[in-house]
């Protein structure tokens, strides 16, 4: 007579956070996220793990076979109004949760990070999120998306060169890259891959890192609803311009002077909750990305004297012309001592964790 192994509650709970991070990186929307994680846990209790040896392996694998087979079902997602986004976190079913909590997970995580997701192929993002965030050996991956190692690898690469900026046919970047220790856990086993030009090299590092502080300033001070300090930061004779879906409005919407452009911020600092530092086609912006979608961009154009000239953009079209990618004003990547976590976890693949096919065009 076989026995029957469960999975102890208690055992689950001390992985929960874990499983919480992957998701929500894989994801982008800490609903969504929570949904994941219980639907392991549901896949979790009927199995027997009598025979698993590495527990958070395994559970890595269910929760990542899940939000694979959500990401593949996702379809598109219908748009939501800009102010519902920021002020009724109900709407769309589960991907509100708390709002509070929400936007400081997308900042702990980096909200250009989870715009450049959001933009990935299903395969591809695992591969990334997987291998380059949690470390996670590429032996280990390629079996959840039924892939050679090789290609898996080729897939996290092509994931990392958009999120470095490079687009999808640039040549490679190193493997660790220079966004923020706050990603995660990044990779510390596979050797770089071969690095190639910046796509934004024509910017100098010194105006990179004076745009990075300009428009972080700015963010901190919209945020923390510091009047003083967004006046100290615009030029006296600044000039915003916003398209007609920012508000929205019939037309197009120019505003002249800083008080008057402070003002406006001041009155936008529940979408400063959603936005972070991002490079948008190769300059500091910010970027407004309420559950990891990408719904706005502030575009600086900086002088000695302060910001002469901002571009609010939230037209669709326009959006999806821009690049986006993380920001690294340094152009260093992070070093040992800079990351967080365990090193690299063996997951096995469970047969029954992905009952979907994995099989589908990616």
């Amino acid at each position: 007579m076989t026995t029957h192994t469960t999975l102890p509650p208690e055992r689950f709970e001390a992985d929960r956070p874990h499983l919480r991070a992957v998701a929500y990186r894989m994801l982008g929307s800490l609903g969504e996220a929570e949904d994941a994680v219980q639907e392991t846990w549901l896949r979790a209790a009927r199995a027997d793990v009598g025979d698993v040896e590495n527990l958070s392996g395994w559970l890595t694998t269910v929760v990542s076979r899940v939000c694979l087979n959500m990401l593949r079902s996702r379809g598109t997602r219908p748009e939501v109004p800009l102010d519902a986004q920021v002020t009724e976190p109900a709407a769309g079913a589960r991907e509100g949760g708390d709002p509070e909590e929400e936007a400081l997970l997308a900042d702990s995580v980096g909200v250009a990070l989870l715009v450049v997701l959001d933009t990935l192929a299903p395969a591809e993002r695992l591969a990334f999120v997987l291998h380059d965030l949690f470390a996670v050996p590429f032996d280990d991956i390629a079996p959840m998306i039924e892939r050679t190692t090789a290609t898996t690898r080729q897939l996290a690469g092509r994931a990392r060169r958009r999120v470095r900026g490079g687009g999808p046919g640039a040549p490679g970047t190193s493997g660790a890259f220079g966004a923020s220790a706050a990603l995660g856990t990044p990779n510390t086993s596979g050797t770089p891959e071969s690095g190639g030009p910046d796509p934004a090299a024509s910017v100098s590092a010194a105006d990179r890192a004076r745009q990075h502080r300009v428009a972080g300033a700015f963010l901190a001070a919209a945020r923390g609803g510091d009047f003083e300090a967004l006046l100290a930061l615009l030029h006296p004779d600044v000039v915003l311009t916003a398209d007609r879906f920012v508000v929205p409005t019939p037309a197009p919407v120019t505003v002249s002077g800083a008080r008057s452009v402070a003002e406006g911020a001041m009155a936008a600092t529940g979408r400063a909750r959603f936005t972070g530092l991002a490079l948008l086609d190769g300059r500091v912006g910010l970027a407004m990305a309420p559950h990891g979608r990408l719904r706005l961009v502030l575009m600086f154009t900086i002088a000695e004297d302060g910001i002469t000239g901002i571009d609010v953009v939230a037209d669709r079209e326009r959006l999806d012309g821009v690049e986006v990618a993380v920001v690294d004003p340094t152009g260093a990547g992070p070093t040992g001592d800079e990351r967080t976590g365990a090193g690299p976890i063996s997951v096995p693949v469970p047969s029954w964790a992905g009952d979907e096919s994995t099989k589908a065009d990616d």
